[in-house]
């Protein structure tokens, strides 16, 4: 199992990548959303900011508000960023769960690399 710091870690590094890749995101501009990652077997949630593409303002904490809520075990989380898991088998085998809107989950689709 990993730790919460590792699990911030990873979550920090591929909010990095994705954020450089925002302009690539087709359908993301004026796009605001509050995201929170539950990650499940350590009981712990990172929150952060989605805009235009980009993420940001990642911190530790819950946002009951949040309009995206991504579930996920501290060892798949891990896998994902190995590439050990793809996004998408994680999502088509219920190792990570995406609470969204369907319009929100179509327009995040490519930026969350599940194609």
């Amino acid at each position: 199992m990993a730790t919460a710091a590792e699990c911030r870690d990873i979550l920090e590094k591929m909010v990095g990548s994705a954020s450089k890749k925002a302009d690539k995101y087709e359908g993301l501009k004026d796009f605001k959303r509050n995201m929170v990652c539950d990650i499940t077997d350590l009981g712990v949630q990172f929150r952060g900011t989605i805009d235009d593409g980009k993420f940001s303002d990642l911190s530790e904490g819950d946002d009951p508000d949040a309009e995206v809520r991504l579930t996920i075990a501290s060892d798949d989380l891990v896998k994902v960023k190995a590439k050990e898991l793809s996004p998408a088998k994680a999502f088509l085998t219920g190792k990570v769960k995406i609470k969204a809107s369907v319009s929100d989950l179509n327009k995040m689709r490519k930026a969350l690399k599940v194609d």
